[in-house]
C-alpha cells in the first residue's frame, strides 16, 4: 500500500514526449484581459449551454438529434476545469488555456487516467480565435484534420466565439488560491460539541500524517533522502510539494461558523479542506465550501449536509443513509395488534443529527401506513430520565427505533426492554462496539452502513498496523480509518494531478479515481502481504519513514488466513461517479448473533435504498 506516498507508476509513459514538455517553460498568452462582460459570458457557454440574453446553445452530431442548451454545454466533456476526461476508451482532450493556446512544445503536462496508453496531452499546433471557430463549427483542428466523432458542431456566432476564446484562455492557467511552488495549503475542521477524547486522536492522526508525507517528499533538495517512490512524472517534472496543514477549531453555536471560517480563509486560504470531524451539522461547513468553492474532501460526520452540489464529498449519506435501509424492513414487519395501528416509535437527541435522521425516517416511510412517534429527548436532559420518558407509553408489539449516541445508550442498562423489536443506528452507536445491555440484545438490529466485520479485516489491517506502530489508540474506528482513507486518497489524487493545481480538477479526479485506485490499492496490499509472509519484515530503515513502509516494520496477519481484500475501508465499497457525492451508497441491517451475543450476523444482503 502506497498511503501517503506516490502512487508507484502512472501506466504507459511516452519518455520522449514526457522530457519535451518537462523542460519547456510555461506558455506565454499574451493577450490583453478581456473584459468582465465577455468572461462572464464564454462562461455561460461554456458551462451553462446559454448564449447571449440567454437563449440556449445548440449543438449536432452526424447522425443524431440536435442537443440544445445545458445538455450542449462544454463543461459536459470536457469538464469545469477544463482539463478533459476518459470516457471508455475515448481521452477528451484538455481545452484549458496552456494545452489549447499554447505554442507547440510548451504544452503542459496532464495526467488523465493511468489505463489509457497517452496518458499525458499530445503537442499540438497553437489555436487561435480562427482556427478554434473553425473546430467549434466543422470539427476540423488546428492542424488541418477532422475532429474526432465525439466532438459535436455548435452553432455560435462571432461574438460568442471570442467570448469563448477568451474564457478558455484563462480557465485552469493560475493555480488555485493555497497553492504555492513548493507547498500546498490545507486546513481541517472540527466543530465545538466533539468530545475530547475523539478531538485529540483525530488530531494526533492528522498531523502524524502530515509529518510523515513532508518527511518523504522531495521538493527543492536533490540531495535530501528519498523515502518513497514518486511516479514518473513527479520526479521528471519536479511537483512534489510539502503541505501545510491548518486545524480550524471552531467554537460557539453552528449559525456563527461561516463567519469564522471565512475570517481564517482570508487569513490564509487554503486549497481543500481535507477529513474534518463533526457530531453536528455540517452544514455550515458545506455552505462556506460550496460559496468559496473549497473542495471539502471526505469529512467524518453521522448527517451529511443537504443537497451536495460540487465541492463536498462525503463517506455515505450517514444517518440518511441508515433511514433509507430501515424503511423497507420496518413497513414490512409491522403486523398491527388486534383494535391498534402499527407503531414506529422514534427515539433522538433533540438537534443534529438526531432530528435529521427522524425526519429522514419519517419521509422514507412515507404512504407505508405505519405510525410515527417521536420521542425527542432534550439536549441536555440526562440520558436515563429522557429515555424513561420516551418509553413510558410503549407497549410490546411497537417498533424502537434509537438515533443515539452510543453514551445515551448506556442509560438502557437500567431500563426494561419493552418486548418489541428494537433498531439503533450504527454510525451513531459505534457500529459493533454499541454498548447495546445484553437484555437487550436478543430483539436488537443494526441499520449497519459499513461492511460486515468479518468480511472488511483484511481491508483495514494496514490501518491497524499503522496506529500500532505510531502507538495511537484506537477508540472509534469507523472515524479514525475514514481519517486514514482520507489522508492517503488526498496523497495519491495529487500526486496524480502534477502540477495541475485546480480546485475543480481536484473534484474531477475525485469523480474519476476513486474505484480504480480502490482496486489497485488491494491488488497492492495483496502483493505486500504475500511478500511479508514469506520474508518478514522487509525494511529496517533509521529516519522518516512513508507510511507503507512503516507498516511493513509490524508483522501482519498471514496472507492466506483472511478472505480477500476488497478495498481499503471499512465500506463495502467505494466508488463515485460525474456528479456524486456519496462514496458509499449500500449497507446492511444486521442483529447481534454468537455466543457472547457480540457478533453480527447479516438480516438482509448488502442493498443500496
Amino acid at each position: 500500500m502506497r498511503a501517503f506516498a506516490a502512487p508507484r507508476r502512472v501506466g504507459a509513459v511516452c519518455w520522449g514526449l514526457l522530457v519535451l514538455l518537462a523542460a519547456a517553460p510555461a506558455a506565454e498568452l499574451g493577450t490583453p484581459p478581456p473584459s468582465p462582460d465577455v468572461l462572464a459570458l464564454g462562461a455561460r457557454i461554456y458551462n451553462e449551454g446559454r448564449l447571449a440574453a440567454g437563449s440556449p446553445l445548440t449543438a449536432r452530431r452526424e447522425g443524431h438529434n440536435p442537443v440544445i442548451g445545458a445538455a450542449a454545454a462544454c463543461a459536459n466533456c470536457h469538464r469545469p476545469s477544463g482539463l478533459g476526461q476518459v470516457e471508455g476508451d475515448a481521452q477528451v482532450p484538455p481545452v484549458a488555456g496552456n494545452f489549447l493556446f499554447a505554442p507547440r512544445g510548451a504544452q503542459g503536462v496532464l495526467t488523465m487516467d493511468p489505463r489509457v496508453s497517452k496518458s499525458f496531452n499530445q503537442a499540438h499546433d497553437p489555436y487561435t480565435e480562427e482556427t478554434l471557430a473553425r473546430a467549434i463549427r466543422d470539427g476540423i483542428n488546428s492542424e488541418g484534420r477532422p475532429l474526432g466523432v465525439l466532438m459535436p458542431r455548435f452553432d455560435l456566432d462571432e461574438t460568442s466565439v471570442k467570448a469563448l476564446a477568451a474564457y478558455l484562455r484563462q480557465l485552469s492557467t493560475q493555480w488555485s488560491p493555497g497553492v504555492a511552488a513548493t507547498q500546498i495549503h490545507l486546513a481541517t475542521v472540527i466543530t465545538p460539541e466533539v468530545d475530547a477524547p475523539r478531538r485529540k486522536v483525530f488530531r494526533d492522526m492528522m498531523q502524524a500524517i502530515v509529518r510523515l508525507k513532508n518527511a518523504s517528499t522531495v521538493v527543492a533538495d536533490p540531495k535530501k533522502n528519498r523515502h518513497h517512490m514518486a511516479t514518473a512524472a513527479e520526479m521528471i517534472l519536479g511537483t512534489e510539494r510539502t503541505w501545510d496543514l491548518q486545524v480550524w477549531e471552531l467554537q460557539g453555536p453552528p449559525e456563527s461558523w461561516g463567519a469564522q471560517l471565512a475570517e481564517r480563509y482570508r487569513a490564509q486560504p487554503v486549497f481543500a479542506l481535507v477529513s474534518g470531524l463533526s457530531d453536528a451539522s455540517w452544514q455550515p461547513v458545506q455552505d462556506f465550501c460550496e460559496h468559496e468553492r473549497v473542495p471539502c474532501w471526505f469529512p467524518s460526520v453521522a448527517a451529511s449536509a443537504t443537497d451536495p452540489v460540487r465541492y463536498t464529498f462525503y463517506f455515505s449519506g450517514g444517518v440518511r443513509l441508515e433511514a433509507a435501509l430501515l424503511a423497507p424492513a420496518l413497513s414490512a414487519q409491522r403486523r398491527p395488534a388486534a383494535g391498534r395501528s402499527a407503531r414506529v416509535i422514534q427515539v433522538y437527541r433533540d438537534g443534529e443529527p438526531g432530528s435529521i435522521a427522524s425526519r429522514a425516517l419519517r419521509a422514507a416511510m412515507a404512504g407505508s401506513g405505519v405510525g410515527i412517534v417521536d420521542r425527542a429527548i432534550a439536549p441536555q436532559a440526562p440520558a436515563a430520565d429522557g429515555l424513561r420518558d420516551a418509553l413510558a407509553t410503549a407497549q410490546a408489539d411497537d417498533t424502537m427505533v434509537f438515533w443515539l449516541r452510543s453514551a445515551d445508550l448506556r442509560a438502557l442498562e437500567s431500563i426494561k426492554a419493552p418486548g418489541g423489536e428494537s433498531y439503533f443506528s450504527g454510525s451513531l452507536a459505534q457500529g459493533e462496539a454499541a454498548p447495546i445491555p445484553q437484555s437487550w440484545r436478543p430483539h436488537a438490529h443494526l441499520a449497519y452502513p459499513y461492511e460486515l466485520p468479518q468480511l472488511r479485516t483484511r481491508n483495514i489491517d494496514y490501518f491497524h498496523a499503522w496506529l500500532n506502530l505510531h502507538k495511537i489508540p484506537l477508540i472509534d474506528e469507523p472515524m479514525q480509518s475514514e481519517v486514514f482513507f482520507a489522508m492517503s486518497y488526498l496523497t495519491d489524487t495529487l500526486a496524480e494531478m502534477l502540477d495541475n493545481l485546480y480546485r475543480d480538477y481536484l473534484v474531477e479526479r475525485a469523480e474519476q479515481m476513486l474505484g480504480r485506485r480502490e482496486h489497485g490499492k488491494a491488488e497492492q496490499e495483496m502483493r505486500d502481504r504475500k511478500a511479508l509472509g514469506r520474508e518478514g519484515d522487509l525494511l529496517q530503515r533509521r529516519g522518516p519513514m512513508t507510511m507503507d513502509e512503516s507498516v511493513r516494520l509490524k508483522p501482519l496477519a498471514r496472507a492466506d488466513a483472511l478472505p480477500m481484500s476488497a478495498g481499503t475501508t471499512l465500506y463495502a465499497n467505494l466508488g463515485l461517479g460525474v456528479g456524486q457525492r456519496y462514496a458509499s451508497k449500500s449497507g446492511y441491517i444486521v442483529r447481534f448473533a454468537g455466543p457472547s451475543g457480540s457478533e453480527l450476523t447479516a438480516e438482509t444482503p448488502l442493498s443500496a435504498p
